[in-house]
């Protein structure tokens, strides 16, 4: 299989983030939510556990194959995974430890197990206050011999970890579909008036568990991932996904505990709106990615990316058309950007550079409109 590669300055970018929940990153508050989430079910089944960590680049079976998904499901899409080669990628789910973690464990498999797989994961996303390009994920797999593991025991399971670490949040769940599962469902929480996704679960799927336990029978299990930034966020109550990996000194002493967050001075946001030529088949999550790697490091003062509106080009005029060189099989879309630096002002200059960087990687039209007097025109690419 071909595939849509990431760039080798992209692959070094991922690979050396740091990883929150990793104490050999630095410390961090994340991984009190790691170790109270793990305690919280050890006190409550009294089982054995295991914590692994693995290397984030797996093989597509790995990430796909070995949990069920189909051969031409949209999740394998270049557009939302970072391929490295034709035949492995940046893991897009910690849940892609799991068959290997179970064939290793199949011989000396305990009575009732719980398996922690925390890290890093590597998606192709929007851009606003609640999502990131490498999340921070951690599977629970709870694994038991002589057992039906049920739906009342995945609530209960929800249940043990919300009370440990979100005590006073109102949760739910809603069905959602899991190839690896059965009887999948998404958790949400309340928080600042909205649900917001936390995690998913559902019953080990049977095909996953004989594939990998070489004595199967009377085995069930329960599958769960959960979304270490949001549920962090939720703690602390901390407004923008951004301030988890800030330099500000006021901002980081505050990251070594579970206490609610304490804003500093806010700088000023800055709203710039881009009329643009998009693909047809281009989204949100597209936008996000394309912003990222043409801002590089600098993509942290963009705050929000999000589309207003989308115009078909039989709905434009000849007048419009013309002006922004757009074809056929292509949309105008008004795109607004927020700026916002977490640590200084920026200046009327720089918002119009980051405005007409951000208007160079992702406007697809012909004709160019620019902020600035004297933009970079060598690194314009001509298009159409």
């Amino acid at each position: 299989m071909h595939v849509k590669k990431i760039s080798t300055s992209q692959l070094k970018y991922a690979l050396n983030l740091a990883d929150l929940t990793n104490v050999a990153d630095g410390q961090h508050a994340m991984q009190l939510v790691v170790s109270d989430i793990i305690a919280s079910l050890r006190s409550a089944w009294r089982c054995e556990v295991v914590v692994n960590r693995e290397s984030p680049i797996v093989s597509i079976a790995e990430n796909y194959d070995y949990l069920n998904y189909p051969q031409d499901g949209a999740a394998r899409d270049a557009r939302y995974t970072r391929y490295v080669c034709d035949t492995a990628l940046l893991r897009t789910q910690t849940t892609s430890m799991v068959p290997r973690v179970l064939r290793t464990i199949a011989n000396k498999l305990p009575d009732d197990l719980l398996i922690a797989l925390p890290g890093l994961t590597y998606r192709r996303d929007c851009v606003d206050r609640i999502h990131c390009a490498e999340p921070h994920h951690m599977d629970l797999w709870r694994i038991k011999k002589n057992s039906a593991l049920d739906d009342d025991d995945l609530l209960n399971m929800v249940e043990t970890w919300m009370q440990a670490i979100l005590p006073d949040v109102q949760w739910r769940v809603t069905e959602s579909l899991h190839p690896y599962t059965h009887n999948g469902v998404q958790i949400d929480a309340l928080w600042r008036d909205q649900w917001l996704e936390v995690g998913e679960c559902g019953i080990a799927h049977r095909d996953v568990i004989k594939a990998n336990l070489s004595d199967s029978q009377n085995i069930s299990g329960l599958a769960m991932g959960l979304g270490l930034d949001r549920i962090l966020m939720i703690r602390k109550n901390i407004p923008d996904i951004r301030l988890l990996r800030s330099k500000d000194s006021r901002v980081v002493a505050q990251m070594s505990d579970l206490k609610p967050y304490q804003s500093v001075s806010s700088m000023p946001a800055v709203t710039r709106d881009l009329s643009i030529v998009l693909d047809n088949e281009v989204d949100n999550e597209n936008l996000g990615d394309m912003v990222r790697e043409a801002l590089g490091d600098d993509s942290n003062v963009v705050e929000v990316i999000e589309i207003v509106s989308e115009t078909t080009y039989d709905e434009l005029s000849g007048t419009v058309r013309a002006r922004l060189g757009i074809n056929p099989g292509q949309k105008n879309v008004l795109v607004r950007v927020v700026l916002r630096s977490l640590d200084r002002t920026l200046s009327h200059e720089e918002c119009n550079q980051y405005r007409d960087e951000i208007y160079q990687a992702i406007h697809h039209g012909t004709e160019w409109h620019w902020a600035t007097k004297e933009p970079n025109k060598n690194n314009v690419v001509k298009r159409g």
